[in-house]
């Protein structure tokens, strides 16, 4: 499966990395994520194991991400139930209160009755990733998101 996603957002692209870099507050606005932990944090890379439960399907996996903040973090598997899984975040600032962000996914369960149950989920809840981050920076820092780019995603 791959997964494409763009919006731009009336926050400062520092504000939004920082949303999506630190995993440990997934649990906090994310309703499939039950768990997160953060393995190692340096100025260059963030490792997390992230434990998903979404009807009655509880699984976990650990990434260890490449990043360069503001404008980049990619996702790496390190364990999991995936056959592969890979992700990209580009940031781009607009303005200094002003960004568009980039998604991309890709992912394939590993265990073929695994991922006959898992991909239904994980589909559901990857093409909610962008929303759910804007959503948070919403919340988190009172504003409006901006309308979608053609052909993007984003909350009006």
């Amino acid at each position: 499966m791959e997964m494409h996603r763009s919006a731009l957002v009336a926050y400062a692209a520092e504000d939004m990395f920082d949303l999506i870099e630190r995993a440990e507050h997934y649990p906090a606005f994310m309703p499939w994520c039950v768990d997160a932990t953060i393995l190692e944090r340096t100025d260059t890379i963030v490792a997390a194991n992230i434990v998903i439960a979404w009807r009655g399907l509880r699984f976990d996996f650990t990434t260890r991400n490449p990043k360069r903040r503001p404008e980049w973090l990619a996702v790496r598997l390190e364990r999991g139930p995936f056959r592969r899984f890979a992700g990209e975040w580009r940031l781009k600032a607009l303005a200094p209160q002003a960004c568009r962000i980039d998604c991309a996914m890709r992912y394939e369960f590993d265990h073929v009755l695994v991922g006959r149950l898992a991909q239904g989920v994980f589909d559901r809840l990857a093409t909610g990733f962008v929303d759910a981050f804007v959503h948070r920076a919403d919340v988190l820092f009172g504003g409006e998101a901006r309308p979608a780019l053609p052909g993007t995603t984003a909350r009006t």
